[in-house]
């Protein structure tokens, strides 16, 4: 919306007679942004400026009532020196009237409040808030059609069929540009090496529903709770509902909310995607949270590009370069759903100060088990032992503090579900090259394993970084750490990073995603073929 006015400022400048439209939803107003804009708009009589608001009352989380209220909003905005037109949306006679009563507004910008009903005409969406963020499938859309009369305007074998033939290209384009090796390692391909997949978020809500009757811990929403896993902390407890606090699409404000929870004492959790946790809200977790080292846990959910469909606006691929730059903050990347639920548990308990947990939402290997070593601060080493029936067999786990030197190659240094992949590197180098990988799994990125890291560079002479984020975000910092220790002494490693390479993420299934990328196995797998020269 402040883009907007900006528009229109220009306009006024310029002496231009033209209008400039906004539209925005009922949840986006629970955004201070928003009324800092309703603000500007109106103090600097901006009457070339229309502003529409969808005003349907539902968000992700249910109805904005019961989220974080907006009414009066008519009486918000008059406040505001805006005038206001009401009108029934769906009637297209009074909508357009609405806007000729709008254009002749003298010395007010104008808010259409567009009543709307989600979903209306269709007997399974209306007033239904879990159509907000999906997609109906091929018997909802016949449904719909349906419901709203329009069953004999589109052919719909034709539609899907424009949508599988695009899926073939891509596909087929994909796998064209992946690395070559001797045979397909991709997930699940092979007769062995089977591996179980689990969401990395579910570690999150697992441990909160498990832990959450500690009565100092106070769980903040932010209008996509049941995605994160977040609400599992309430959903099995009415008992705790008193301990929830839902503050809506407010990141801003939620974080500042949990610093004064946790000066009062309280183990605060505070939980969106990362894009939102890491990004929008990153003034308040320095000045408000890091600056007074407050004992705040922010979670990063659906980090790198697994949320696929929803694009490069939500898909956090720069969240470790923002964490890891916050003084006192503590920045971590399990790898699984079970690592998730352990350190989930040592953030909240035994970690005291300012704390960052970076996971993904596609469903990603589970690679360890309750058994697997976990220590905060201290690496896992990843050692491939042979082809197993299962994927997980077939590597050994051990904390880097108790891991002797076997003489490898090569290390890959990596964190959260990318050590999957990086363990998929490894299996491919051994196959085809003979290539013994240490892989050094970095679940605790800040403070950051560089005993482990140097340890490794000493002995395996060789190193590649991985990561399911914009490139450097892990490695520059395991760069920094090799150059430290090691260029003093005249020891030159060689070093090679994988990542995303500077740019902004867009949609696809998450796993087509992971390709175009080009951070798969596959990719990990060339970059160390490339720097040790195996042709």
């Amino acid at each position: 919306m402040s883009v907007a006015v900006g528009a229109a400022l220009a306009a006024k400048i310029d002496g231009k007679k033209h209008h400039v439209f906004a539209i925005t939803s009922d949840g986006e107003h629970q955004e201070g942004s928003i009324w800092e804009a309703v603000m500007e708009a109106g103090n600097f009589k901006l009457n070339n400026f229309i502003n529409i608001l969808d005003w349907n009352r539902l968000q992700i989380d249910g109805w904005t009532k019961d989220v974080q209220c907006l009414e009066p909003i008519v009486d918000k905005y008059e406040a505001f020196n805006w005038d206001v037109i009401e009108v029934d949306a769906h009637d297209v006679k009074a909508l357009t009237d609405a806007f000729d009563k709008a254009y002749q507004s003298k010395e007010k910008p104008t808010l259409i409040l567009a009543n709307t009903t989600k979903g209306k005409g269709v007997s399974f969406m209306e007033d239904v808030a879990g159509w907000h963020g999906k997609p109906p499938n091929r018997e909802e859309m016949t449904k719909a059609l349906n419901d709203l009369g329009l069953s004999d305007n589109f052919n719909l074998e034709k539609f899907f069929k424009i949508g599988a033939d695009h899926q073939v290209m891509v596909e087929k384009k994909l796998d064209e540009k992946l690395p070559k090796f001797s045979r397909d390692f991709w997930w699940n391909k092979q007769d062995n090496m089977k591996v179980d997949m689990d969401p990395t978020r579910k570690g999150l809500g697992r441990a909160l529903n498990e832990y959450g009757s500690d009565e100092r811990v106070v769980c903040i929403g932010a209008d996509i709770s049941d995605s994160i896993t977040i609400s599992q902390f309430y959903k099995d407890h009415p008992e705790r509902m008193n301990r929830w606090i839902s503050v809506g699409v407010a990141e801003q404000a939620g974080t500042t909310v949990a610093a004064g929870l946790a000066k009062e004492g309280k183990l605060p959790v505070f939980g969106t995607y990362g894009v939102f946790s890491s990004a929008r809200n990153l003034d308040q977790l320095r000045v408000s949270v890091c600056y007074s080292d407050f004992n705040v846990f922010i979670v990063g959910a659906h980090g790198g590009v697994s949320v696929g469909p929803d694009g490069a606006t939500h898909q956090e691929l720069e969240a470790l370069f923002q964490m890891c730059g916050l003084p006192n903050m503590r920045v971590t990347v399990p790898v699984d759903s079970i690592e998730t639920k352990k350190m989930t548990r040592t953030l909240l308990f035994d970690v005291v100060g300012p704390k960052y947990i970076r996971f993904a939402r596609e469903a990603t290997p589970i690679v360890t088990d309750e058994s697997s070593p976990f220590k905060f601060g201290v690496a896992n080493v990843f050692r491939f032992r042979g082809e197993k029936e299962t994927f997980k067999d077939a590597f050994e786990i051990k904390l880097a503090t108790e891991y002797e030197s076997e003489n490898e190659d090569l290390t890959i240094v990596s964190c959260g579900p990318e050590t999957a992949e990086a363990m998929r590197a490894a299996w491919i180098l051994k196959t085809d090259y003979n290539i013994e990988t240490r892989i050094l799994h970095l679940h605790t990125l800040k403070p950051i394993d560089s005993n482990a890291i140097v340890k490794a560079a000493r002995e395996t002479g060789a190193m590649v970084t991985a990561e399911e984020h914009q490139v450097g975000g892990l490695g520059n910092r395991v760069a920094a750490v090799v150059m430290n220790e090691l260029a003093n002494i005249g020891k030159v490693v060689p070093f090679g990073m994988v990542g995303v390479k500077d740019r902004f993420g867009e949609s696809g299934l998450p796993w087509q995603l992971i390709k175009e990328f080009e951070v798969a196995g596959e990719y990990i797998a060339d970059k160390a073929r490339k720097i040790l020269k195996l042709g």
